[in-house]
């Protein structure tokens, strides 16, 4: 029994037992902690009075859940927010013990955790709404003022007044899809749903054409300094959430960065992948703020913006095995690396041709899977000798899609 009241005491929640004649029998330390009550005042007494339960709406919950003379066949009850004298709220958890089906109840274990997790959660969560109704509000109205003066005064427009307006007015779209598509992402990965659809991607092509995207919505190509190495391994993502990765990161240092925004591409030093580099010349990320970075709606001094895209970012790395870090640069600006891993889905592996032995860690060697009779190193059909003679052919199997 030490032994197990040395663990109840070690556990971060709290636990009240109560026996079969509704007297407390053990309290640790986390119930101490969750009802501000002294085990002292629990042990021995009656729990409807020591822990003198209500819910929301200030009804006794022991006569209303009555476990020790009401339904046999109630087993417990699922977590909810129940209210101690001096509206200290508390989240409780009931698990009814009975010797066996329909027996009287022979103990009550009560789960007690205190609600701050919970109201960081809500308060995550009107953040969010808050965050997400500024953002949208200010497109949306700038998208329905030009489309209305557009539907008014289309004949007294000039074409390049009408070709301003509309510009904006897909600008202010674009944007808008970028915030719905941030915060599905952040959903899936809230929720461990977040898939990635892997295929060779052109890492460099995929850089160069970001760089291209900024030059043309009016950034000088004398600020962007980009270096590819060669050959870089070829490394298998999905291109349209790897080109969000480059976008938000790209974009980020144009936006707060300064100076020159040098980016590059060179083989993972320190592993078989490839590593992408975007540093810039700006202020820089304060040092006790590092730790932060990545995580929902920092800002840190900046004003503006939802405080979304890096968390989105990290989250989309993660996805595809690689790692993403935040640094000093060398000029003093800030430093955003982030790695991918260069190996090849099991699903893209053909008969016949050389895999990497994932089994053997940092030593990898490459194996070759027998073939079939009759089929060569590409899969193809081959040939027989008896084949040849007669002038027939062996048809190779159709490969699975």
């Amino acid at each position: 029994m030490d032994a197990a009241q040395g663990l109840l005491e070690e556990l971060p929640d709290g636990v009240v037992v109560v026996g079969g004649d509704a007297r407390v029998q053990l309290v640790n330390a986390g119930a101490e902690r969750c009802t501000g009550i002294s085990r002292d005042l629990l042990l021995g007494r009656d729990v409807r009075t020591a822990l003198p339960l209500q819910d929301t709406t200030g009804r006794d919950w022991w006569s209303m859940t009555d476990p020790f003379t009401g339904l046999a066949t109630r087993t417990g009850h699922r977590e909810r927010l129940l209210v101690l004298p001096g509206d200290h709220e508390v989240l409780v958890t009931a698990r009814y013990v009975r010797p066996a089906r329909s027996a009287p109840v022979e103990r009550v274990v009560l789960q007690l955790r205190d609600t701050e997790a919970r109201r960081r959660l809500e308060n995550d969560h009107a953040g969010l709404i808050s965050t997400v109704a500024h953002e949208l509000r200010s497109p949306l109205t700038s998208v329905k003022g030009f489309t209305s003066t557009l539907l008014r005064r289309w004949e007294r427009l000039t074409d390049a007044q009408k070709r301003l307006m509309l510009e904006t007015v897909e600008a202010d779209a674009d944007r808008v899809t970028r915030l719905i598509a941030e915060l599905l992402d952040i959903s899936r990965m809230d929720a461990g749903r977040l898939e990635v659809k892997r295929q060779v991607v052109d890492l460099a092509g995929l850089v160069r054409g970001q760089v291209e995207r900024m030059v043309a919505t009016g950034q000088p190509a004398e600020r962007f300094r980009v270096a590819i190495a060669s050959p870089l391994p070829e490394v298998w993502a999905d291109p349209d959430r790897l080109e969000q990765v480059v976008s938000n990161l790209v974009g980020n240092a144009v936006r707060h960065g300064a100076g020159q925004i040098d980016i590059s591409v060179t083989p993972d030093p320190d592993g078989d992948g490839v590593a992408v580099v975007v540093d810039d010349e700006g202020e820089g990320i304060p040092a006790e703020h590092l730790g932060v970075v990545f995580t929902k709606f920092w800002r840190g001094s900046r004003r503006g913006g939802t405080g979304l895209g890096l968390y989105v970012v990290r989250g989309l790395v993660d996805a595809h095995g690689g790692r993403i870090t935040v640094s000093a640069a060398p000029s003093g600006g800030a430093r955003f690396r982030f790695t991918l891993p260069a190996s090849v889905p099991d699903f893209v592996q053909l008969p016949g041709t050389p895999l990497l032995d994932r089994r053997s860690g940092g030593d990898r060697r490459q194996l070759l899977v027998e073939l079939p009779e009759g089929v060569d190193q590409r899969g193809a059909a081959t040939r027989t000798r008896a084949d040849a003679a007669s002038g027939t052919t062996t048809d190779a199997p159709e490969p699975r899609r």
